[in-house]
């Protein structure tokens, strides 16, 4: 993301916020990276505390403003809320730093285990990293429950999540995965009738409509153009670039849903097996900062053109390139595109089919491959309990469910 210049001062709570430098947002991301723990919604509640209350970057009502607009966008929402904020505060360069100091901790973890598996063959056969696929059964099906009560509160919603789980079922591919999108969103517009929204204040973020529209064009572009690559080129490597951009660029509704978006690109082409897939799914529910370095695993463990830590920071790189493209693009035009009368009801339509979605990818993959007999299912209920009802913290859970299944295993 190119430089931009910092913007002019802005009255926040308890006095103006002056400009900083790259610097200064590398070191304060750094330490939410380390330390931000539970998700998209823990995180924007460490963001909060961090930025709105302790440092004094935004004001309460320019922050709700910002999560509302990474909320309505595809991708890691608590990501591009960082990348605003840094873009707010730095830039540009602010931008970039804050991505890599809330990503960078979480995806070296990751990188560390992909190293292991690959070294170590008999790991990924072991019963630690089954009880790791089995405590991603019971991540999934609270990441569903609590989606499916948001997201779908009416029977008009409840059903579009029904037809996109029974679509991306019989369609268990990228083109069902992106028919089941469209399919909701425009149910959505058609269909749905939602009360107005009261208005917020805007708040600028030092980037023109000129730059923002540009930048939408190379998302629409990149998202069009490379499977023509792809395709013309026979390459396994562009097969792959797409694939994770693909993933990137159509997750509505938090990080969970990258879940199959990303099975479909890397296990049917061979590079990533199942049980690796799944047991780097379950590890990365006990790290800090974004589900969306998962990518970095990935990179790092396949089987494929590239591999090891090249691999993994040259996908995980690629998996958020649409995210900071599409912040970039909306900062300009939010405070016209969110009085539009289709656009919410679209993106309500589009918030249910994604629970539909996870829905499918609960079965399929990850109840098919982890579920193996009663005690499985057993150590799964157990680990949602604990999860859902308890409200354990997911790295507590995640250990726990690996020396289950190291014991019983």
């Amino acid at each position: 993301m190119p430089p931009t210049p910092p913007p002019t001062e802005a009255a926040t709570q308890g006095g103006p916020r002056r400009p900083g430098n790259a610097g200064e947002v590398l070191g304060a991301f750094l330490r939410l990276g380390l330390t931000s723990f539970g998700g998209p919604v823990a995180h924007l509640a460490h963001f909060r505390t961090e930025f709105v209350e302790r440092r004094r970057w935004i004001d309460e009502q320019s922050y709700a403003d910002l999560v509302a607009l990474c909320q309505f966008l595809p991708g890691p929402a608590s990501s591009q809320v960082g990348m605003a904020l840094g873009l707010q505060r730095a830039g540009g360069w602010g931008a970039l730093m804050a991505w890599i100091g809330f990503t960078l901790p979480s995806a070296l973890l990751l990188i560390a285990l992909a190293y292991g598996l690959t070294q170590h063959a008999g790991l990924a056969a072991s019963g630690a990293v089954h009880g790791l696929k089995v405590v991603a059964v019971a991540v999934v099906a609270q990441a569903v429950w609590g989606m499916a009560k948001s997201l779908c509160p009416d029977g008009l919603r409840a059903g579009i999540a029904v037809f996109s789980a029974l679509l991306t079922l019989w369609l268990p591919s990228a083109v069902g995965q992106v028919g089941a999108i469209v399919a909701s969103g425009l149910a959505g517009a058609l269909l749905l009738k939602l009360p107005p929204q009261a208005a917020v204040p805007h708040i600028g973020y030092g980037v023109s409509r000129a730059v923002g529209a540009g930048a939408l064009l190379l998302f629409a572009g990149l998202l069009v153009g490379l499977p023509l690559v792809a395709a013309a080129s026979g390459s396994g490597l562009w097969a792959l670039i797409d694939g994770f951009y693909r993933a990137g660029a159509l997750v509505f509704g938090g990080g969970h849903v990258v879940l199959p978006l990303l099975q479909a690109s890397v296990v049917p082409a061979g590079v990533v097996g199942q049980t690796e897939f799944l047991a780097g799914y379950g590890a990365v529910q006990a790290m800090p900062g974004p589900l969306f370095a998962f990518a970095a695993y990935l990179g790092a463990v396949m089987d494929g053109p590239i591999t090891g830590w090249q691999g993994g920071l040259v996908f995980l790189a690629v998996i958020f390139v649409p995210a900071a493209l599409l912040v970039l693009g909306a900062l300009p035009f939010w405070d016209s595109l969110r009085r539009h009368a289709g656009v919410r009801p679209a993106m309500a339509g589009v918030n249910a089919g994604v629970v539909g979605l996870l829905l499918s990818a609960l079965y399929d993959p990850v109840w098919t491959h982890a579920i193996q007999g009663r005690t499985d299912f057993g150590l799964a209920l157990a680990a949602f309990g604990l999860l859902v009802y308890a409200r354990v913290s997911p790295v507590l859970v995640v250990a726990l469910g690996a020396a289950a299944g190291w014991l019983l295993g």
